[in-house]
């Protein structure tokens, strides 16, 4: 992963108790759009997901939608979408968002939004991937989250050589910038990690 070109956002398929969350999700649709990122999302037009999705397609910009049938009517298909991807089941979702996208983005949203967000936190932890991961943090909504994480860590049950990586930001318009900057540094430490390598041989 040499730049940033996709961006996956998990979020909930409801809209929530603050207008701040539809907003958020209508100001990171629109940056996604302007910064030429194609959006991957859960394929719904329902809830924060259908509002982010209908800003980055309004907006001119590229939508992956991955849905697992038996949601196609409960979540509402984007059939704007010109790119769904239609799975058999939830682990089929999961991974084929996974593999689409260069970094992943958790909106608020509900268990399976969480699930989703705290699986690519684990699987960074356990070395499966280094795409970076941002908490938007509207409202103080994944408050609760790193309390908890900090408290893990306080039991002894996270180390420092188990120790989690994740970025958090309540500020909308700093996710795209993140990202950019957290993808560019990864790709320079990979090329200067191929230059010792090849220093060795």
């Amino acid at each position: 992963m040499s730049s940033l070109t996709s961006v996956c956002v998990y979020c909930g398929s409801r809209t929530g108790e603050s207008p701040a969350y539809q907003e958020s999700a209508q100001q990171l649709g629109n940056a996604l759009a302007a910064n030429g990122l194609r959006l991957v999302y859960g394929g719904g037009s329902v809830g924060l997901m259908g509002i982010v999705a209908r800003a980055v397609l309004d907006a001119g910009g590229q939508v992956t939608g991955v849905i697992p049938r038996f949601l196609e009517e409960r979540e509402v298909m984007l059939r704007r979408v010109e790119n769904l991807v239609i799975t058999d089941d939830m682990h089929e979702r999961k991974r084929r968002m996974f593999d689409e996208a260069d970094a992943f983005v958790a909106l608020p949203g509900g268990i399976g939004t969480l699930e989703e967000v705290v699986e690519m936190i684990t699987w960074a932890q356990l070395g499966r991937h280094k795409k970076p991961v941002v908490l938007a943090d509207i409202g103080g909504f994944w408050g609760p989250l790193t309390e908890l994480l900090d408290h893990m860590i306080g039991e002894g049950f996270i180390t420092k050589e188990t120790m989690i990586r994740y970025l958090i930001t309540s500020d909308v318009g700093e996710i795209v910038p993140m990202l950019q900057s957290e993808v560019a540094s990864l790709s320079e430490a990979a090329m200067e990690g191929d230059e010792e390598a090849m220093a060795r041989l």
